[in-house]
């Protein structure tokens, strides 16, 4: 796995580790246990770290050739967005939020639901071949 961007001397993947520690719950399981799924599927994969300011910490960012997602917590979920979802087919149904949009599709993750592995890790994989691609549909 490859590491890119700091904020205040921490690289990326440090920044992702706090924020899963800092979690202490469910929430901070579920991002560990994606980000897993995330690194397995692809293993050159750059984790990031984007869009930190005054009102926000910043967001844990996966890409490769682009982003393939961002994993954010909220109080009753980990959403999972994929920046070129609406392009990637999702033939085990796993996107449930943000599928009106022309672009991103997300998959929500509520407290004890537990994602099909395979069937993510796939989903990854079409995202990165999407990237390579160069292609946005």
């Amino acid at each position: 796995m490859k590491k890119s961007g700091s904020t205040e001397g921490q690289s990326a993947s440090e920044l992702i580790d706090h924020r899963i520690a800092e979690l202490e719950d469910w929430r901070g399981e579920t991002l560990s246990r994606m980000r897993k799924l995330i690194q397995e599927a692809d293993p050159d994969v750059v984790e990031e770290w984007k869009w930190a300011k005054a009102t926000s910490p910043g967001t844990p960012v996966w890409s490769h050739d682009g982003i393939i997602c961002t994993g954010e917590s909220y109080k009753s979920v980990v959403k999972l967005t994929f920046a070129k979802g609406a392009s990637l087919e999702d033939p085990a149904k796993l996107f449930n939020a943000s599928l009106d949009g022309n672009t991103r599709r997300a998959i929500d993750i509520q407290e004890g639901e537990e994602v099909d592995a395979d069937a993510f890790k796939a989903l990854v994989r079409r995202a990165v071949a999407l990237n390579t691609s160069g292609k946005t549909k």
